[in-house]
């Protein structure tokens, strides 16, 4: 029994499919079926059941799962463990960046990271707050960047980097353009476009209004602040925005804060406390690029 074969159990038990297992682990797919094949033979009991479209364990397969997966984790521990004490630090971490938002030091930190350990491979991917939260706590994200709403998720570490109240920016010839104070009440005269649900401007947004039992006619959406931005000016509705982002628009966006939405929305870094080596250096490189 050799652990590329056990890699190859696991990955079509969870694709559920021949083809795209043998996509996943770059080989053929008569080279995943020969090695299913050969394990099965050494096991003495067939893993799949073959006779539908979709392949599925059979009841020898779901009681070897687990501990072909736990073989594989001891595996990669034993070369991680090495690593720590050759100070070559191997692996992969995935991190997450919420939609829309596009931050230079978060990227000069991966930067910075890659050159200083090849050995590890990273992934990027884009998602709603919510979901990159959810990701950090089940461990299939490793460190998030999210926005949040007064304070940062529970039962994760954060760090902070922004930290900013509501505003709305409205194009000149509006009449908010010309009002010294702006609340909820008068926001919600207009047409409103912002961003979507699941990211912490958002969630400040409903939260307010809820409170105050508004409803606002959010009438478009948008993940990136500069398209938010971009409608605005347009006069097709109000953006409402953090301060910092609307500052970069000011050329054609008059910014007034909401005065009684006074919960900030947050942009953080959110991991889980348990820190890899590959994590904590990474860290290390995120609190230089956001602190200098």
């Amino acid at each position: 029994m050799e652990l590329r074969q056990l890699e190859y159990f696991v990955a079509v038990a969870e694709e559920r499919n021949f083809t795209r297992a043998a996509e996943r682990v770059h080989i053929s797919q008569s080279g995943v079926s020969a090695q299913i094949r050969q394990l099965e033979r050494e096991l003495g009991a067939e893993l799949f059941d073959r006779s539908a479209r979709t392949v599925t364990l059979t009841v020898a397969g779901k009681a070897a799962l687990a501990h072909a997966r736990a073989a594989l984790a001891a595996a990669g521990a034993v070369g991680q463990a090495v690593g720590e004490v050759t100070d070559l630090i191997r692996g992969h971490l995935t991190v997450g960046m919420v939609i829309g938002c596009t931050v230079a030091p978060l990227f000069d930190a991966l930067a910075a990271f890659h050159r200083a350990h090849p050995g590890v491979e990273i992934s990027l991917l884009e998602d709603s707050s919510d979901r990159l939260v959810d990701g950090v706590r089940t461990g299939a994200v490793d460190l998030a960047l999210v926005g949040a709403a007064a304070d940062t998720p529970d039962g994760l570490d954060a760090l902070t980097l922004i930290s900013e109240r509501l505003v709305a920016a409205v194009p000149a010839g509006h009449p908010l353009a010309t009002r010294r104070r702006v609340t909820l009440r008068d926001l919600i005269a207009y047409p409103i476009v912002c961003m979507p649900p699941g990211t912490g401007l958002r969630t400040v947004l409903d939260q307010a209004c809820a409170a105050g039992s508004l409803r606002p006619a959010i009438t478009l959406q948008a993940s990136a602040a500069d398209a938010i931005a971009g409608l605005a000016a347009r006069g097709l509705a109000v953006a409402v925005l953090t301060d910092s982002m609307a500052a970069q628009h000011r050329d054609r966006l008059t910014a007034r804060t909401i005065e009684d939405v006074e919960t900030p929305a947050l942009l953080a870094l959110v991991w889980k406390k348990t820190l890899s080596p590959g994590m904590r250096e990474l860290l290390a490189h995120c609190r230089r690029a956001f602190t200098s």
